[in-house]
């Protein structure tokens, strides 16, 4: 007897093997996560290493959802192929999640959709977040993580999304620097839920000199420097940890500032694992027009994927 019919996303990113289901009408069933194992005292992983793990997360995942699923019927799978919406995107690690995708799809009899990790982190922030974006045209939106620090000019097309880079980071990535600091202070790698831990029992943030933006970019790389010698300086961990996040919400700020001047006011849609920190999503709250994930599906996730395969479906 079938239960309800569903649609299947696939997700396998630098740092998480991800599955997802969603029902034709938009329920969310299933957000199976399985992260990738880093060694102690490193900060990633090699592209050969992350095809290696997914290898091994997926037979796993799938029997969880095959255990979810009972008598619901998939009717399409999709799966993020590339990084990015743009020509020439690539990265090994997404070749382990197509391989499955047109897998089950050949095995079922079901279509097969193709979108990029990028459009999965917007429309998983736009989902969860409830957002009425239909009538919006187009909007601001950040994916910002350990891989990614981009401020994309975003247009709704008929199958995703057509994301225009219009500003970012010109060095090291948000998470990369998050990572990086926190690692040095001796935190796991990914080191972001640690040092928010931290930065919220500071009592005063240490003065610092701010960021500043070139138009809708910015420079960060200054901000790991700052940041291990404030901690060499102090060995404060949680002064250091709330100057990091201070730093990055101005930086954040600044560039939205920006895009205001350039394109006009938002809103603007965060995605990303490091848009899961309630320090930065706080202040900008409190600035712009703003939509977040919620924090399950702010990192790394299939959701996006799955709520993409179920719109072009229904089509």
């Amino acid at each position: 007897m079938i239960d309800k019919d569903v649609v299947i996303g696939i997700d396998t990113s630098n740092y998480t093997t991800s599955l997802a289901i969603i029902t034709l009408d938009g329920e969310l069933v299933a957000n199976v996560k399985r992260p990738l194992k880093v060694k102690e005292g490193e900060r990633g992983l090699r592209q050969s290493d992350a095809v290696f793990a997914h290898v091994k997360n997926i037979p796993d995942a799938m029997s969880e959802i095959r255990g979810i699923l009972g008598g619901k019927r998939p009717l399409a799978v999709g799966v993020s192929e590339k990084p990015r919406n743009q020509d020439g995107s690539y990265m090994p690690c997404f070749l382990s999640g197509v391989s499955a995708a047109e897998s089950i799809g050949a095995t079922l009899g079901i279509p097969v959709y193709r979108f990029s990790h990028q459009c999965g982190h917007i429309m998983a922030a736009l989902y969860s977040s409830g957002a009425d974006f239909g009538d919006w045209g187009e909007f601001g939106a950040f994916h910002i993580s350990g891989g990614t620090t981009e401020l994309l000019r975003v247009k709704p097309t008929d199958t995703a999304f057509s994301a225009e880079l219009v500003g970012g980071t010109r060095d090291l990535n948000a998470g990369q620097i998050i990572d990086r600091v926190g690692v040095f202070m001796g935190l796991d790698f990914p080191a972001g839920p640690s040092l928010e831990r931290l930065a919220k029992s500071c009592e005063k943030i240490p003065s610092y000199k701010r960021p500043r933006t070139d138009g809708t970019y910015v420079n960060l790389s200054g901000l790991e420097n700052m940041a291990i010698k404030q901690y060499k300086d102090s060995a404060d961990a949680s002064a250091t940890a709330a100057l990091v996040f201070s730093y990055l919400a101005d930086a954040i700020e600044g560039m939205c500032r920006a895009y205001n001047s350039e394109y006009g006011r938002g809103p603007f849609v965060f995605a990303g694992g490091v848009m899961c920190n309630s320090i930065i999503k706080e202040r900008l709250l409190n600035s712009f027009d703003a939509y977040f994930a919620e924090p399950a599906l702010s990192s790394d996730n299939a959701v996006g994927i799955a709520e993409l395969t179920r719109r072009n479906f229904l089509k």
